[in-house]
């Protein structure tokens, strides 16, 4: 069989040995799938999961189909494999993009293959569902019925389980199963849990000209089947979610699975509903909130082919979909799509490999695309579909500069009169208020009065984050805590710590001072507990049980709020520091999202930025509505500086227990680096946040030309860097952050 290769004869029983390569999900830094010999009887086929050995241990991995020479082992030392997994085969596209995604961030390939495992559901199978029905003749004699029994009966004529029994007979479980112990009930065995299909009977909303012209491009690469990658740009409030289900409906129509990413959970809340409205069903969804037997259900699901459609965090993009027809990233540009650990990579990007891969289209959605997917229209590798009005008729807000310095907020506050203003009359007609600060907590630093001692984190280069809420200090880098002390740890004085600058919680202080009569709600991830906290709120926003809300990042994409007016921008420049290559991009792509809120009904919206720089061309773009040139003199800035998209970047970060042992190491590769006319190396250098977990960091950056390739460069320089003791080093290809 093809899958199965021959290798030489065993020298002690000359019989021919089959063997085949297997994957296993494990940070071992190994180049790629082992070798193992195949046992007398055993058909193995490429993506089954198997049961292999690794040293001592049993290993769960699956079969792959590397064609590559046999390793040159004796095939007597060969270990064999185990035994065959009852699971669905992981099929080759997948297979393709673990090879794929392992080549282009030089990750151990059992690594990459862990994301798109799920052992419980691979090695656990499906356990038997019961069920308990009244049975036809009940034994009359030494049954003693209650009032509760009754009821159970006469609940019973179809099969239930135990706990929805019990819930319509308003008794317990137990009382069930002591009525099918006493032979009253019967226990029968019911199909697995499947989940509901979309009803694809059901209307969509009337789109515009410009949604259905959208929809139909999109329609026709899903009924085509082909790999296509469209850019779905539109405003804030276009309907390009409406636009984008069209393309759901036909995937779904033809039978095949679609997968739905969004950059953070916060947003499920609202498109969960909206997707609930469109098919009559909620999509299955995958991420970190999903409880452990859910997921474990929602991976077979996926892998049998029962979960149409998947909606989830960018983990989901290593789902084994058994038949996926369409792929679409909302929020493309989001920078939550990047993974800034362990395997590093961006999910968008990623996203488009396998849909080459599968063959399929894909839609990137947003309201500001990212500077690499315009780019990429521009060389016509991507498609643009443009919506340039809100739907239904709706205005886009208009936008204000409030300048700090001519207009400043009283002594010790932080809104200004403009703002206040503002608010105040929204509030008076009934609408609703958002005040934006993208900065957790009460204050980003302490500090003593008397002696000027700050309060700093450990194991970090980072100052302790004031949550007063929680009578806390954090590092929001490490998870490092402790309470706030009564007296400064260093001249023991009383009374005479200040909190320097503001958080959210500390707008909300003020808020409550200046509108006593307003119903607040702070939005904040440290202060909702996952979904089904962030969903609540919304709904009550939704409801306009609150008048005025004070929030993060977690409120600025994605929801819709009829009544709310007025955008509020507490720090428009606060984004703009630090010099990352993608702060201008970033914060104009925030402050758009959050702009974005106001106004998204027949009520006008009106967002006020304040700043101290007014003349920020960010802000200048976002006043002027201009988008087009703010994306124009970006471009024009990183071409002239040959950054992405118009040239590559790769990060080498080295960490150590030890400044003079990471530093070391980085001097050693800066030795080593490959310089040409195309590819330079910069570093090492500390990072910007030089002490993380209290491991001290250096990094080294790699720029070069676009037409580098940069792993393959990368795979040269490193071939021999063997870090030592405490040193470790990572790689991260095409960098987001710069920390």
């Amino acid at each position: 069989m093809p899958e199965h290769r021959t290798r030489p004869a065993c020298v002690a029983c000359g019989e021919e040995i089959r063997t085949v390569r297997v994957g296993l999900p494990s940070n071992l830094p190994f180049a790629g799938p082992l070798t193992y010999a195949v046992p007398e009887g055993l058909e193995l086929a490429p993506g089954d999961w198997v049961e292999a050995p690794l040293g001592k241990r049993a290993m769960v991995g699956v079969v792959w189909d590397d064609a590559a020479e046999a390793d040159a082992v004796d095939p007597a030392k060969l270990k064999s494999v185990a035994a065959r997994l009852n699971a669905p085969r992981m099929h080759e596209p997948l297979r393709r993009v673990v090879d794929w995604v392992a080549a282009y961030t030089l990750s151990p390939h059992g690594a990459v293959l862990r994301m798109a495992v799920h052992l419980p559901a691979i090695s656990q199978p499906e356990a038997v569902r019961v069920a308990f029905r009244a049975v036809a003749d009940p034994p009359q004699d030494g049954v003693r019925m209650t009032a509760a029994r009754m009821r159970v009966l006469a609940a019973a004529a179809e099969p239930q389980s135990a706990q929805a029994l019990a819930d319509m007979a308003e008794t317990s479980a137990a009382v069930v199963r002591g009525m099918a112990d006493a032979g009253l009930l019967a226990r029968v065995a019911v199909a697995p849990e499947l989940p509901p299909s979309p009803d694809l009977s059901r209307p969509g909303p009337a789109l515009s000209e410009a949604q259905n012209a959208a929809a139909a491009l999109l329609t026709s690469a899903v009924e085509a089947r082909r790999f296509q990658v469209d850019v779905l740009d539109g405003v804030t409030g276009s309907g390009k979610t409406e636009v984008y289900f069209e393309a759901v409906a036909a995937a779904l129509r033809a039978g095949g699975q679609v997968l739905v990413l969004l950059p953070e959970i916060a947003l499920t809340a609202q498109w969960l509903d909206r997707f609930q409205q469109r098919f009559g069903v909620y999509p299955t969804a995958w991420h970190s909130e999903v409880s452990p037997p859910q997921r474990r259900r929602n991976w077979r699901w996926v892998a049998e082919g029962a979960a149409r459609i998947v909606v989830g965090a960018r983990s989901a993009l290593f789902l084994p979909f058994r038949d996926l027809r369409l792929i679409v990233v909302d929020e493309e540009h989001d920078q939550a799509f990047k993974q800034e650990d362990g395997v590093r990579y961006h999910a968008r990007d990623i996203a488009i490999v396998r849909a080459q891969t599968e063959g399929v289209p894909i839609c990137l959605a947003s309201a500001t695309p990212s500077l690499e997917t315009v780019a990429n229209v521009e060389r016509g590798r991507f498609r643009r579909l443009t919506l340039p009005q809100r739907h239904g008729g709706a205005a886009l807000p208009t936008v204000e500069i409030c300048d700090l310095v001519e207009t400043p907020p009283p002594r010790g506050q932080w809104i200004a009169p403009p703002l206040a203003d503002a608010v105040s009359q929204a509030l008076a007609e009934g609408e609703q208020a958002l005040l934006f600060l993208n900065r957790r907590g009460y204050a980003p630093l302490t500090l003593c009065r008397t002696c000027g001692h700050r309060f700093a984190c450990p194991s970090c280069s980072a100052w302790l984050v004031e949550h007063r809420y929680t009578g806390r200090l954090q590092c929001h880098h490490c998870g490092h805590q402790e309470r706030v002390p009564a007296e400064c740890p260093t001249c023991n004085a009383t009374d005479s710590l200040a909190a320097c600058g503001p958080g959210v919680e500390r707008i909300a202080e003020e808020v409550a001072g200046r509108w006593p009569e307003a119903r607040v709600a702070v939005m904040s991830s440290d202060l909702l507990s996952g979904p089904a906290a962030v969903r609540e709120l919304i709904e009550s926003i939704g409801r306009h049980e609150v008048d005025l809300i004070v929030g993060t990042q977690l409120i600025a994409k994605g929801h819709h709020f009829p009544m709310l007016t007025v955008v509020g921008v507490v720090d428009a420049d606060l984004g703009l520091a630090g010099g990352d290559l993608r702060a201008s991009e970033r914060t104009f792509q925030l402050l758009t999202q959050v702009s974005g809120r106001a106004g998204r009904a027949e009520r006008p919206g009106r967002v006020l930025l304040q700043t101290v720089e007014p003349q920020q061309p960010v802000l200048q773009a976002l006043v002027a509505g201009d988008r087009d040139a703010f994306y124009q003199a970006e471009q024009a800035a990183r071409q002239d500086a040959g950054m992405p998209p118009y040239g590559r970047l790769a990060a080498v970060i080295v960490s150590a227990s030890d400044l003079g042992a990471a530093m070391e190491f980085g001097q050693q590769l800066a030795a080593t680096a490959p310089y040409s006319q195309d590819i330079r190396v910069l570093g090492p250098a500390p990072a910007p946040l030089a002490l993380v977990r209290g491991r001290h960091r250096v990094r080294l950056l790699l720029h070069a030309k676009r037409s580098v390739n940069v792993p393959a460069a990368l795979r040269a320089w490193l071939a021999g860097a063997k870090p030592t003791g405490s040193v470790r080093m990572a790689v991260d290809v095409d960098p987001y952050s710069f920390l």
